[in-house]
């Protein structure tokens, strides 16, 4: 149940705190003017539950917006086995925060931890059932009924485990059509694929060959000026300095052998002889290793242009080159045993075609059964909405699976299954019933989608059902008879509903008005809870205007004392 609902700086809201906690189930309704901003609360919980996030929702001059929502959860093993499974245990409650930035970041957390738009989404549907409008316009699109049905007759189980065979089935029958296709082409692409590999090992590439060719390259071109400088160093010590150092190192040694204390001294002389000519054997060794060959620079550049010319067609860098040439060899080789992996593939597909039919068939069997049920149970709800002569009915049309193993039959098949299922209705006696979006007027698409949705609350396990004008285009009869299925349900749900209709709001255990203010240029939405009298106040506003009359204010107050102690009844 949805137990407190806290709103900063969300569109002309600045600050709002509603308490439900007394309300745990009942009827919740919010009134208010055309234009007041009771859209705002179902704009809140759609954030909560995962909704797309807009920087345009962010109060003017607010930096964010927070909604948070704190939802009672205690017994609701579903809610908690959920929670734990992401490590966001809590045995009593699960608090939903949704903080959207006025430069459209958002973030979203469930008991104070960031979590994702898809798990608050996949969390508010064991928590809250929202019928809006857009939910109205869904019994008009025949490819939703499917979902309508599949809901009442909880079967979603049984069909997403047929939606996995079948995403199973999808993906071999595309490996399968890849296969055949490469089989067409298969000497044309073993040809290409054959010249290919050639190339490559022709040439032979070795890893980072050309690296070191460029580096080999540039000591060709440099090998004159290096020839030159190297060459006169060489001569320099090898004429000049070396012999010097020779001769100072064997003086040297004579004075110390005369003069002990000049030991230090002729030995840094000796060293330094020492180092000059090993210097001098150095750069004899690097003058003579500088390539002269013009013939082997001729090589490299030939070697180079066969190493661009792979690089250019198959990779920009050798190793790439070389793993291209992996790749092709594998697919030369699967090439070989195409025939054998087709064969196969058909038959593990063959397989998996069998069982997706007989899911599919199972599934559509209980379909069938779930659709007679469906049938008798909108017909006596739209019996207590003022349809006394109205017809409902589920027709469900079934695929042929008859010849299970074949790829046919599975070919035919699609995500929800083999079925077409389509709601036909009538208001008129005589008149056959027909696709609702052929004959349904706006009334009555509101009272289909409060009886469906009634259907549905009591099968599912959401404790909470929020209604956003449910009540559009209807009146008279039929917005009591409406007033009192929302009554019925709020006997064993907590049901927010926001309306137009008088008769509705009547019957609310809380009843909270919306309201436009303008204060310091700013205009405010303000939400608060009503007394008994100011209920009264606000019944003769929505049934007679701004100005009632007393015999408006009378009926009022008699709508209200009415049913003051409808659960007493």
């Amino acid at each position: 149940m949805l137990q407190e609902l806290r709103v900063n700086n969300l569109a002309l809201i600045n600050r709002l705190d509603l308490d439900f906690s007394e309300n745990t189930a009942g009827l919740i309704a919010f009134t208010g003017e055309t234009g007041a901003g009771k859209s705002i609360i179902l704009q809140a919980v759609h954030l909560l539950t995962g909704g797309r996030a807009s920087a345009s929702w962010v109060r003017n001059d607010c930096d964010q917006a927070v909604i948070e929502a704190q939802f009672g959860i205690s017994g609701r093993e579903d809610i908690l086995s959920l929670l734990h499974e992401h490590g966001l245990d809590n045995e009593e409650d699960c608090i939903l925060r949704r903080i959207v930035s006025s430069k459209g970041r958002s973030r979203i957390f469930i008991n104070d931890r960031l979590a994702t738009a898809k798990l608050a989404h996949t969390l508010a549907e064991s928590l809250v059932n929202i019928a809006s409008q857009h939910d109205q316009q869904l019994l008009l699109k025949t490819h939703s009924h499917i979902d309508f049905l599949d809901s009442y007759g909880e079967l979603w189980e049984q069909r997403e485990l047929y939606r996995q065979v079948y995403s199973r089935w999808q993906k071999l029958a595309r490996q399968l059509r890849e296969l055949q296709e490469q089989e067409q082409g298969k000497e044309q692409r073993r040809d290409f694929l054959s010249f290919q590999l050639k190339e490559i090992r022709e040439v032979a590439p070795l890893p980072e060959e050309d690296e070191q060719l460029v580096k080999e390259r540039d000591l060709f071109k440099s090998s004159t000026t290096l020839a030159e400088l190297i060459g006169k160093s060489h001569f320099q010590l090898q004429d000049k300095v070396t012999p010097l150092l020779i001769e100072i190192r064997k003086k040297m040694e004579h004075a110390a052998a005369l003069d002990p204390a000049l030991k230090e001294l002729a030995q840094q002389s000796s060293s330094a002889s020492f180092e000059v000519e090993d210097l001098e054997g150095n750069l004899r060794n690097y003058l003579n290793s500088i390539p002269t060959d013009k013939g082997r620079l001729e090589q490299i550049s030939s070697r180079l242009a066969q190493l661009r010319q792979l690089q250019r067609k198959y990779g920009t860098t050798l190793e790439e080159v070389l793993a291209f040439a992996d790749r092709v060899e594998k697919e030369l080789n699967s090439l070989d045993n195409l025939d054998e992996q087709i064969a196969a593939l058909i038959k593990e597909l063959n397989g998996i075609g069998e069982e997706l039919c007989q899911r599919a068939g199972a599934l559509s069997h209980d379909r069938f059964r779930v659709a007679e049920q469906l049938t008798t149970a909108m017909q006596a709800e739209l019996s207590s909405l003022s349809f006394r002569q109205a017809l409902f009915q589920v027709s469900v049309t079934a695929g042929d699976f008859g010849a299970a193993s074949s790829s046919s039959a599975a070919s035919a098949l699609s995500a929800t299954g083999g079925d077409a299922v389509t709601f036909l209705f009538s208001a008129n006696p005589g008149e056959p019933p027909k696709p609702l979006s052929e004959v349904v007027s706006g009334g009555e698409l509101s009272r289909l989608m409060l009886a469906m949705k009634c259907l549905l609350a009591r099968r599912d396990k959401v404790d909470t059902v929020i209604f956003d004008e449910i009540d559009a285009g209807i009146g008279g009869e039929a917005a009591e008879a409406v007033a009192r299925k929302i009554d019925e349900l709020a006997s064993h749900h907590q049901v927010f509903c926001i309306t137009h209709l008088p008769q509705i709001a009547a019957y609310a255990d809380a009843h909270f008005l919306v309201e436009k203010q303008v204060d310091a240029n700013r205009t405010f939405t303000t939400i608060r809870a009503l007394s008994r009298e100011e209920r009264v106040q606000e019944l003769a506003r929505m049934l007679g205007g701004d100005n009632p009359s007393e015999q408006t204010l009378l009926f009022a107050r008699e709508l209200v004392e009415g049913r003051t102690d409808k659960r007493k009844r």
